[in-house]
């Protein structure tokens, strides 16, 4: 050890960690434990220093251990699940690594690091209880059925011309049961595309279940995926996983990207042989299940990062979906914003009649790093507070009245609408053209130049040109 770090530096340093941290002689006697530990587990640390693991732990046999299997084996073991009772009957499920302490040779040791999962895995598991029961009724994990819940084709709001191409792509492929791999960015609308596949199915009267990769640890993630059975691993009980609850139905995976390397070897064997493995089951299921999966990041990027295996994208690239980014479909901006002030009128018993030409100006020109997502969250907050029919720039979010601030004087002003002569439709109709033919001046009737300051494709532009006769 370095002579300025000691192991009272060591020790103290331990004490500030967010996981807990314990180690064990080569006997088993707990030597250390710092103070996350002691309250994850229910443990007076003063008592325990001294006593065998299985003393402190009374629930956990002995063969269950991985200190011990650790300290038997000399091997490390890797971000295990683990579930255990406390000496006060309180159910904890961690996340361990434990690695074995070598001296000269010789092992004398072992030091465990356990992150506590004991939320996720509960709710986790009360949502695929809630699914097998509801399956059990025959209810088939109706998150949609026939009727009008969930998502539709028709609920894809776009004037745009490479996305209504990646519409008519993604309703040839509802009617097959190929996979499908989605790219979009957050917020373009993954999993209502993926629900409109699904809902124009001839799976669509069956379960449909969506599962976000990035949301659960790596080890939490399989089990919920493929399921348990008891003795599987310490704590582990009889349940179904997402695959044999979606079957007959779509299973639908966003952000695969962050599914570990060897959790996907398993989803392709999945999709190559239609047959599942619980956790610590020898025997196989077969599963009848189509595979949706997605991924934020550009795929060919995450195969050069090692984010996505090769061979399942090659697995999951008979059908690619691009979903194009809010930004580069500008012309959906007003389209969208007229149907989600529709939207929240209803759900809010409001009677907005749109936004102001200013408004309408800053949402063409905003970056919408959030994407669709994020239109509709500020088309909902401006709703939920504003006072007049119309929403102005006041009653927008803090970051978009900043935006305005320093963005917009480049813009042409003292644009002239008259209101009184004008809905508003009309209105938003006479300054997009009053500010076409105002940038088209100024830029010198370069076109490409006038579509950058504009914000807007050149062929986006033209059209517009067009259709009000610039």
């Amino acid at each position: 050890m370095h002579p300025i770090l000691t192991l009272e530096h060591v020790k103290i340093m331990l004490e500030y960690i967010s996981d807990g941290v314990q180690i064990v002689d080569d006997k088993g006697i707990l030597v250390y434990c710092n103070r996350n530990s002691a309250l994850l587990d229910d443990i007076n640390i003063e008592d325990s220093i001294g006593k065998h693991i299985t003393e402190i732990y009374p629930s956990l046999k002995e063969e269950e251990s991985t200190l011990l299997k650790v300290l038997s084996t000399e091997l490390p073991i890797l971000n295990r699940e683990q579930t255990y009772r406390t000496y006060k009957g309180k159910n904890i499920a961690t996340i361990n690594s434990t690695l074995p302490i070598i001296n000269d040779g010789k092992i004398v040791g072992a030091i465990e690091i356990s992150r506590d999962i004991t939320t996720y895995k509960e709710l986790t598991e009360k949502v695929i209880d809630l699914q097998s029961q509801a399956k059990s009724k025959d209810d088939a994990l109706k998150v949609q059925d026939s009727g009008r819940r969930g998502y539709h084709f028709e609920d894809i709001i776009t004037v745009h011309s490479e996305f209504n191409r990646v519409k008519a792509i993604a309703m040839k492929a509802a009617s097959t049961d190929i996979a499908i791999l989605i790219y979009g960015e957050t917020g373009t609308g993954k999993e209502l595309l993926t629900q409109a596949i699904h809902n124009s199915s001839k799976r669509k009267n069956k379960p449909f279940i969506a599962q976000n990769c990035a949301a659960l640890p790596s080890s939490l993630l399989e089990g919920i995926l493929f399921g348990t059975v008891k003795g599987g691993f310490t704590g582990a009980v009889d349940r179904p996983g997402l695959f044999e609850l979606a079957d007959s139905g779509t299973l639908f995976l966003d952000e695969i990207n962050s599914m570990p390397q060897e959790l996907q070897a398993k989803l392709l064997r999945v999709l190559q042989d239609g047959k599942i493995r619980r956790i610590g089951d020898t025997k196989e299921r077969n599963v009848d299940v189509r595979i949706i999966a997605a991924t934020n990041i550009e795929p060919n990027l995450a195969i050069d990062l090692g984010l996505i295996r090769r061979d399942l994208y090659y697995r999951l690239n008979t059908v690619t979906l691009w979903i194009p980014k809010l930004c580069d479909r500008r012309e959906d901006i007003p389209v969208l914003t007229r149907y989600f002030i529709k939207k929240y009128n209803g759900l809010l018993y409001r009677s907005l009649k749109g936004v102001t030409p200013e408004v309408m100006a800053l949402f063409n020109e905003y970056p919408w790093d959030g994407n669709v997502r994020e239109l509709e969250h500020v088309i909902e907050g401006a709703a939920n507070l504003v006072d007049g029919d119309l929403i102005r720039i006041e009653d927008l979010p803090y970051n978009f009245r900043v935006f305005y601030d320093k963005q917009m004087p480049k813009l042409p002003r003292n644009i002239d609408i008259t209101p009184d002569y004008f809905n508003l439709q009309d209105a938003l109709t006479e300054y997009e053209k009053q500010m076409i033919t105002r940038v088209i001046g100024e830029s010198e009737g370069n076109i490409t130049k006038a579509a950058k300051r504009l914000g807007l494709p050149r062929q986006t532009l033209q059209s517009k040109m067009k259709k009000h006769q610039v």
